[in-house]
């Protein structure tokens, strides 16, 4: 017999080596899913209430802003401080550089290289008041439950919660933030889907809990400022 292969049975051989592989990952994947168990409502109530028990005041960040009329994302990093319910203070380094605090009264936003900075006031409805509930919420999610629908699922050392917002004013601000809890209850990872399809994914490292003195949350603008009003108040 010719030990020569048929050239017309060749060709069904290599079709059908890639099934055993084919249904080595199907079943891969449908134990990744069965690994990833979601959490029941008490057990997403309890969860929440540990992480506000022992909240993160302050974190390093890395920001990558990926917008659909842009070729590549914009990268950000930097520092950023925060204390419950609604203060924070946030310092973007780079060639950029900014200055955002917020002491729950005002907010103030300051640009160092254009010696500019823009004050807006915050509560009494003001427009503002949902992008810094989200902030709020991806650091330490206080009464993230009356604004948000929220789907935990237990993952590799920590968890995945995602966030839907309830209010027609957070829908303007995100369609879903999604946050990566590790272990030891600190965000690790977050990822904002913006209306426009725009997205904001923020790593965090370096949190740390110890208390914040006032003066985080304080700032005066240096002299020479030119200070501005958006929205006229």
């Amino acid at each position: 017999m010719n030990n020569q292969m048929n050239p017309i049975i060749q060709p069904r051989r290599i079709c059908l080596r890639p099934v055993p592989i084919l249904n080595a990952l199907f079943f891969c994947v449908v134990a990744c899913i069965a690994e990833a168990e979601q959490l029941s409502d008490t057990d997403l109530k309890n969860l929440l209430a540990r992480i506000r028990e022992n909240p993160v005041t302050r974190a390093d960040f890395q920001e990558q802003r990926v917008i659909r009329l842009m070729n590549k994302p914009i990268v950000n990093s930097g520092k950023v401080w925060f204390q419950p319910p609604n203060k924070f203070r946030r310092e973007v380094k780079g060639d950029s550089p900014s200055l955002t605090v917020s002491d729950g009264r005002q907010l103030w936003i300051y640009y160092p290289n254009f010696k500019s900075a823009e004050r807006y006031p915050l509560g009494k409805r003001s427009p503002l008041d949902s992008t810094i509930a989200a902030i709020n919420s991806a650091l330490n999610l206080e009464n993230v439950e009356s604004t948000f629908r929220i789907a935990a699922t237990r993952v590799d050392n920590g968890w995945e919660l995602e966030l839907t917002p309830r209010t027609p004013s957070m829908k303007r601000v995100f369609q879903k933030l999604t946050m990566r809890i590790s272990d030891n209850l600190q965000a690790e990872r977050t990822d904002m889907l913006q209306p426009n399809g725009d997205r904001i994914m923020t790593t965090y490292s370096n949190q740390t809990r110890a208390p914040l003195p006032p003066s985080t949350f304080e700032f005066t603008p240096p002299p020479g400022t030119e200070i501005s009003t958006p929205l006229g108040q």
